[in-house]
């Protein structure tokens, strides 16, 4: 499972942009307890959400012309730069071409054959989360594509990600694997847009483990939040609802089911 021993296509950061930071600091402090630490001008006020004293994720304020609010989730790459020729040739393509942040690591932005977005974390002084599976942190990403098998092809030839089928009551999740590392490594899912009716567009879904889904569920919404598909029981899974932020950027909270062995 996700683990912040990270290694090679494994997620190892999510960041949030949004029009008003306040507001969203002030939304996922309600929600999960961060505490929004701002950079100085020298990282364009790019800030770190807190948990308990750890890093649980990254954020800035955003233009309308960056995008619309959205979580984006970054997966490590040993050389960020190779990895972005990787996806030019595997038919995506680079939004943000590698670059330096200080000594901390180097990042990218890229796009899937589907235009779906991600990054790409090259660890410096800044290998990643702190925290992940803890109440209120990163627990599991899931990709949301018109066409599991080119997705599963693409993510392969460009971090070796493994695609392993597990099964569920009513079929079969793809899940997601870092190179080499057996199905038990699994940090994420891959989902067909045709099987799920509350996603109308391919993108990466980013998950927080909470204690009550239900709870959390009711206060985003009091928060100015919304609930887009309400606290649902998946067997031996766990409870889980999607929500979206204030400024309309997409994230699922879970109750997980303790791992059987």
């Amino acid at each position: 499972m996700l683990t912040t021993r990270y290694v090679t296509g494994a997620p190892n950061w999510i960041d949030l942009g949004a029009p008003d930071i306040d507001g969203a600091a002030a939304f996922y402090g309600g929600l999960f307890g961060w505490h929004f630490q701002p950079g100085g001008p020298e990282v364009g006020g790019y800030g770190l959400f807190q948990l308990g004293g750890r890093t649980a994720a990254g954020g800035m304020q955003t233009t309308a012309d960056q995008g619309p609010p959205s979580w984006t989730v970054y997966f490590q790459a040993p050389d960020a730069d190779a990895t972005a020729r990787a996806a030019e040739q595997a038919r995506g393509s680079v939004a943000v071409q590698p670059m330096d942040v200080q000594d901390l690591g180097r990042m990218a932005i890229l796009a899937d054959r589907a235009g779906v977005t991600f990054g790409l974390w090259q660890p410096g002084r800044n290998e990643g989360l702190e925290v992940v599976q803890d109440h209120g942190s990163l627990c599991w990403v899931e990709l949301y594509t018109a066409d599991v098998p080119a997705a599963a092809a693409f993510y392969h030839s460009v971090l070796g990600l493994e695609t392993f089928g597990a099964d569920f009551a009513g079929g079969t999740y793809t899940t997601f694997s870092p190179a080499g590392q057996s199905e038990d490594a699994m940090f994420g899912g891959v989902v067909p847009l045709a099987d799920e009716p509350s996603e109308e567009e391919a993108y990466w879904l980013p998950y927080f483990e909470v204690a009550d889904t239900d709870a959390t569920a009711a206060r985003a919404r009091e928060l100015g939040g919304t609930v887009r598909l309400p606290a649902t029981d998946l067997p031996s899974v766990g409870r889980l609802a999607k929500l979206a932020d204030p400024y309309g950027a997409r994230f699922a909270v879970i109750r997980s089911e303790p791992r059987q062995g």
